[in-house]
């Protein structure tokens, strides 16, 4: 009996090393993407501020209020 209950505690083992292993990287995974949305948004944020600073320029160009 010594023989099978070594066995299964070795397997219980592995089963749970497998399953925490395979809990961390879909928590990497999903810190990874959080990650990449966060830097999308930062760069679409970006881009609409040089749009809204382009455009009020070009507003004060056409009213003739260049200082």
């Amino acid at each position: 009996m010594g023989f099978a209950e070594d066995a299964k505690e070795t397997a219980d083992t592995a089963g749970r090393k497998i399953q925490d292993a395979w809990e961390d990287t879909t928590d990497r995974i999903g810190d990874k993407i959080d990650e990449m949305k966060a830097e999308a948004d930062v760069k679409k944020a970006e881009a609409e501020r040089d749009s809204v600073v382009k455009r009020n320029e070009l507003k004060e160009s056409l009213r003739g209020d260049d200082r």
